[in-house]
């Protein structure tokens, strides 16, 4: 059996923790397990590569509206094929990189297999039987399928597998109406493929939100077709296209959506199973994801979970906080509690969409309806909004009126995931108020501007359901 300082299995951002302590003690024996390509999923199969394919979309979209400004472009020619080899040359470099760097350190065993414990801080990778005292649990998760008559039988695309594809398809169905399903609905459309987006819930990207995913929703129908209460309940395939059917959960109306491809994108789940943790002493959720306490470690002592594997926050950044957190604790011994109040993401669609914090009915359920502030802002009634000929996209933020700490933040529009950031820090910094954003000078006309004077706009949260009520110009689910 062989014996190392420290276990950890992924390659993600688990490693964020190894580097340092390799770099603290030059002698440290570590090893270093991953099934998987080297990288996470985020570098192998996840925000990367997506990102890489989703700027070209953008650009398209960008070309399309210049016309409006008396700029008149065209498109000649989309090379589909050229976008997919330039996101797997920039991600395989990586990867290469990656699994260089772990096969020539002198501290690392890499082991690229798969691993299960067989007794508390033992496991078999390999055909070894490894031990330590100290393990990290960044396992990753893996892609939810949902249960469809027929899907078994035909062949369909997730995440994973569209990146392998070469050949734009000439219509894609997408089961799923989350941000996997939005962002690939816009790559795909934006490339010229008819998207067809098939969603189980009764709102589009129902984690956003009402105004933000109406919104989104009302433009990305200008090039998809977006399904919403859909239930699929068969798919099966027809001469060379394939077809999905689905109920309407509110009318139990059946309907038949044909295309040439099916992606499923319907979220992810957890992936401890081959794992065996339950031979470790290690409890999960009810979920299936590895139960962890608010310092991150399991019910197993000194083996600790990050990432995707605690099935908190299903992103790279909140992957990355969480190995500080854990390099505190596990290493450092300083026993931090990991803070959540302020989780951003962003949807990269276009429009694109970012948010962080409460949403306005989370708020006013925890702190009720007197307790709480909204502030809202169209992006074209700035200067640098209305230069930018920009319509109904806006800022919507959420304050606690007795101590005027922020809550949360939602925007849709250009920009969307660099403006989130004007907020973020701040509610992190001191009391979390909002005023240092009110009190600092802001560029004129910058774009910035939104944001400020969102907060400038505050009124009582019943005060603006009141208004979005009564105006035209909120778009409103």
């Amino acid at each position: 059996m062989k014996q190392y300082d420290l276990i950890t299995i992924g390659t993600g951002s688990a490693m964020n923790i190894v580097d340092a302590m390799i770099q603290e003690n030059p002698n440290i024996r570590v090893a270093v397990i991953d099934k998987d390509e080297p990288g996470g999923i985020c570098l192998t199969r996840g925000c990367i590569p997506s990102k890489i394919l989703l700027y070209p979309a953008e650009l398209v979209r960008t070309i399309e509206k210049a016309r409006e400004l008396g700029v008149d472009a065209k498109i000649a020619n989309i090379n589909f094929q050229t976008v997919m080899e330039r996101m797997r040359t920039l991600i395989y470099r990586d990867i290469d990189q990656i699994r260089e760097g772990l096969s020539s350190s002198k501290n690392i065993d890499y082991y690229h297999a798969p691993a299960e414990f067989i007794s508390p801080y033992t496991l078999r990778v390999d055909g070894t039987e490894i031990t330590s005292k100290m393990i990290f649990l960044c396992i990753g998760s893996k892609i939810n399928i949902p249960s469809i008559k027929g899907l078994d039988k035909i062949k369909y695309h997730t995440s994973d597998t569209v990146l392998k594809l070469t050949k734009l398809p000439e219509s894609i169905a997408i089961v799923g109406g989350g941000y996997i399903a939005a962002e690939y609905g816009h790559f795909f459309s934006s490339m010229g493929s008819k998207v067809v987006i098939i969603g189980r819930n009764p709102q589009f990207l129902p984690d956003e939100e009402p105004e933000v995913s109406a919104l989104a929703k009302k433009d990305l129908e200008r090039h998809i077709t977006i399904l919403t209460n859909q239930e699929v309940r068969e798919a099966r395939e027809i001469g060379d296209q394939k077809e999905l059917i689905a109920v309407d959960r509110k009318s139990g109306k059946t309907s038949t959506i044909a295309a040439k491809e099916i992606m499923v994108a319907t979220g992810r789940g957890p992936i401890t199973d081959i794992l065996h943790p339950e031979k470790a002493g290690i409890e999960l959720t009810k979920e299936g994801w590895i139960e962890v306490n608010e310092y991150l470690e399991t019910t197993q002592p000194n083996i600790w979970a990050l990432g995707d594997a605690d099935g908190k926050y299903p992103f790279k950044h909140v992957a990355n906080y969480e190995s500080k957190i854990v390099y505190y604790n596990a290493i450092l011994k300083k026993k931090v509690k990991a803070d959540y109040h302020a989780i951003p993401h962003a949807v990269f669609t276009y429009p694109e969409i970012a948010s962080v914090g409460l949403g306005e009915k989370e708020a006013v359920e925890t702190y009720g309806p007197d307790k709480v502030l909204i502030g809202f802002q169209k992006y074209e009634d700035t200067a640098k909004g209305e230069a930018m000929n920009v319509k109904e996209y806006f800022v919507k933020v959420i304050v606690e009126a007795e101590t005027t700490r922020i809550l949360g933040a939602h925007i849709i529009g250009p920009y969307a995931s660099i403006l989130i950031h004007e907020i973020i820090p701040i509610m992190y910094a001191g009391n979390g108020s909002y005023e240092p954003i009110s009190d600092s000078i802001h560029i004129h006309p910058a774009l910035s501007e939104v944001v400020d004077r969102a907060f400038q706009s505050l009124v009582p949260a019943e005060h603006y359901q009141h208004m979005k009520q009564h105006s035209h110009e909120l778009v409103t689910a």
